[in-house]
């Protein structure tokens, strides 16, 4: 049997945007980053996907036309339409999208089953009547949430504050760097037939490397001619412009922490010896971040709402029913 479809509702946490993204696993090493400039994979022409939107299936049919009927229901295009326009965001997207066929139906076959419920008179049942008040209060109360977290709007002073106490989560730095790999590094080696360096033997060939740049050497000529790093080293070691969380965190606290000219120590991670060169540190302004800001404080804001509702009404368990908390 098709599994069925069902529009259930977003959990409360889900609503208010409290389940967060999942940060930039830092495993990558440093020397995987991208060189700057490299070109992104081309985008869809915008002529491309005019011609995927007036291919859309239904775009012709008039909102008075019967497009979906089941036993003695019809319902309309319109009708249909604002039936998906009162679900979730995430439910509408799928049931406009490219499984627009297969979602109506698995609501056909919800409604054929609802339909033979009724004639069952199931929900007339006690027991069907409590899911069915226990299934209203959850609308309205996820509907409630929803409202709350449209209207949270974060004044300009929450906002710089926010800010102030999150500025290190906007720094970036743009930097250089020469990879000296060494035995376990999952780099390979840049050549077959050069020693596979012993991790005593890489960073003293760092060393080696870093002093020849203390005496005047140019560090793009040494990235393209020994850094293990082939992708970055082709470019003179450059890794572009990166955030906090996008290294792995040896590099990161090196690179964050170096002063923009400076070269670094031999800095080891379980890919080798690094030399770092840091060309700038940025920190984005107040305007850049703001829209940022402020879908992070809306959930806030929604969830100190939803706990002041709940305080306008206690809740008090029973502990020798339910237990202690």
């Amino acid at each position: 049997m098709k599994k069925t479809f069902l529009f259930c509702l977003l959990p409360l946490a889900a609503l208010m945007g409290q389940t967060p993204a999942p940060k930039a696993n830092p495993s990558k090493p440093a020397a995987s980053k991208p060189a700057a400039g490299k070109p992104a994979s081309p985008a869809q022409s915008p002529a491309a996907g005019a011609a995927e939107e007036s291919a859309a299936p239904g775009s012709e049919v008039p909102d008075t036309a019967v497009v979906l009927t089941v036993g003695n229901e019809k319902i309309t295009k319109a009708e249909y339409e604002r039936f998906i326009a009162s679900l979730p965001e995430r439910a509408q997207a799928e049931a406009k999208g490219p499984n627009k066929r297969r979602i109506a139906e698995q609501i056909a076959e919800i409604k054929a089953l609802a339909q033979e419920a009724e004639k069952r008179k199931l929900h007339q049942t006690e027991k069907v009547q409590q899911q069915l008040a226990f299934q209203r209060q959850n609308v309205l109360a996820s509907l409630l949430v929803q409202e709350l977290l449209a209207n949270s709007t974060p004044s300009e002073t929450d906002l710089r504050k926010a800010y102030e106490e999150k500025k290190s989560e906007f720094e970036t730095v743009t930097a250089r760097h020469i990879l000296v790999r060494m035995q376990g590094s999952p780099v390979p080696l840049r050549d077959k037939e050069k020693k596979d360096l012993t991790e005593a033997e890489a960073q003293a060939k760092a060393k080696e490397i870093q002093q020849k740049i203390q005496a005047g050497a140019d560090f793009s000529a040494l990235a393209k001619a020994e850094s293990d790093d082939t992708a970055s080293g082709a470019n003179g070691g450059v890794l572009g412009t990166f955030s906090r969380g996008q290294m792995v965190p040896e590099f990161e606290r090196a690179a964050f922490a170096l002063e923009v000219g400076k070269v670094s120590d031999p800095v080891k991670t379980n890919f080798g010896y690094h030399l770092i060169l840091v060309d700038e540190h940025k920190t984005k302004s107040f305007e850049e971040v703001k829209p940022e800001l402020e879908k992070r404080l809306k959930p806030e804001m929604t969830r100190k709402a939803v706990d002041d509702i709940q305080k306008s009404a206690p809740v008090v368990l029973d502990d020798s029913y339910f237990g202690k908390p």
